[in-house]
């Protein structure tokens, strides 16, 4: 076999993607741990940091992740101080999560993982930069795939 052979699975851009995910999050286990996080709850909260108050829907829809995967982890961010849960007055089916100070002052501390992956990384800025964009592009190009094929 040569090394252009479509079925290896060094030539498969999902196993490209699935390992890099993979070390991506290794990554940050050790980054997030000096914070009492986990790499889901450290999504949840950038979330949250840029937009307060969202419902858990918005929230599921943002972090592209079933609301029902999101709950235990919200529950856990709960448990440890980081949020508050509170249902709508309004419609009691919507479920608010809230940072509390807590949670605001993490924020602070957060401020520097982006940079700590970045330096890891090694591919500087602009290179990091360009693969994001790349990845988004992707990821809306497949949502457009998966929405016309539906």
């Amino acid at each position: 076999m040569t090394a252009k052979d479509p079925l290896l699975l060094d030539q498969q851009l999902c196993f490209s993607l699935y390992s890099a995910s993979l070390a991506m999050t290794q990554l940050y286990k050790p980054l997030l741990e000096s914070m009492g996080l986990t790499f889901p709850q450290y999504l949840i909260m950038l979330v949250l940091w840029e937009h307060d108050g969202l419902t858990l829907k918005e929230l599921s829809n943002r972090l592209r992740q079933d609301s029902g995967a999101l709950t235990p982890v919200v529950k856990r961010l709960e448990a440890a101080g980081l949020v508050t849960r509170r249902r709508s007055a309004e419609d009691e089916r919507n479920l608010s999560i809230e940072l509390t100070p807590a949670g605001r002052a993490l924020r602070e501390q957060a401020s520097g993982v982006n940079s700590q992956v970045r330096e890891v990384c090694a591919l500087g800025d602009a290179g990091l930069d360009d693969l994001r964009e790349t990845l988004v592009m992707l990821r809306n190009r497949l949502d457009e795939e998966g929405t016309s094929s539906a």
